[in-house]
This record gives structure tokens, C-alpha cells and sequence, in this order.
């Protein structure tokens, strides 16, 4: 049977494509090229369905919520107030997975910061 071996890309809706591929590079860190190509670090990658009233996205229309793996969430979280980020107050930790932090990106997107354990 063929399956899939990855994630090739996840796409956004923008009012403002360069500006907020430009946040991503800047706030995030996110060194992508001109085309989108973002060779990430070879660690696990979770893919987990949620109820459709889930609030955990955020915004009820939020259909998907993008996850980042980070080194250190504690400053992570510090670097993006420091930039004026929408940074959520709260962060979660769960036992043998790791700490949860969030942001929402100029566009309303709420994004998830993973640290794992």
C-alpha cells in the first residue's frame, strides 16, 4: 500500500502574502526561501484530529492550527512580546510530551510552540 512519508507544505490564505511570510521570517525565525522551501531539523511531526467545537484553535473559524517545535519555549515566548507579538499568557505542560506556548500571527492564525519533553 503507498502512504504518505511527510509533510510537503501547509499553505495560508493572505490579505498580504509577502507580509505575512515576512512575520514568519521574523518573528519566528522561520528561514525559508523565496519559494516557501523550509528544510526543518528531523524530529517527530504530530498529526491529531480535534472535535469540531474544539476551542483549542482559538477562533471557532480557525479550521487548523499550525504547530512549531522550539528549543526553549520560555524564550521563545519572551522574544515574540518583546516584538509585540499577540503571545497568549498561559502555556500548558503535558507529562512525557512537553510545553505548549501560543501566538496568533498578524492574520488571526493562532499558531501552537511545542518544546518537547
Amino acid at each position: 500500500m503507498e502512504r504518505v512519508v511527510g509533510i510537503g507544505g501547509y499553505f495560508l490564505r493572505a490579505t498580504d502574502p509577502e507580509g505575512l511570510g515576512a512575520w514568519y521570517r521574523e518573528y519566528l525565525g522561520l528561514d525559508a526561501d523565496q519559494h516557501g522551501l523550509w528544510r526543518q531539523e528531523p524530529e517527530p511531526t504530530v498529526f491529531a484530529t480535534f472535535p469540531a467545537d474544539t476551542d483549542y484553535f482559538g477562533s471557532p473559524g480557525q479550521q487548523t492550527m499550525l504547530n512549531f517545535r522550539v528549543e526553549n519555549l520560555d524564550a521563545m515566548l519572551a522574544q515574540l512580546r518583546a516584538k509585540g507579538a499577540d503571545v497568549a499568557e498561559e502555556t500548558q505542560e503535558m507529562e512525557g510530551i512537553g510545553r505548549f506556548g501560543w501566538v496568533t500571527d498578524p492574520a488571526g492564525n493562532r499558531i501552537e510552540l511545542w518544546q518537547p519533553a
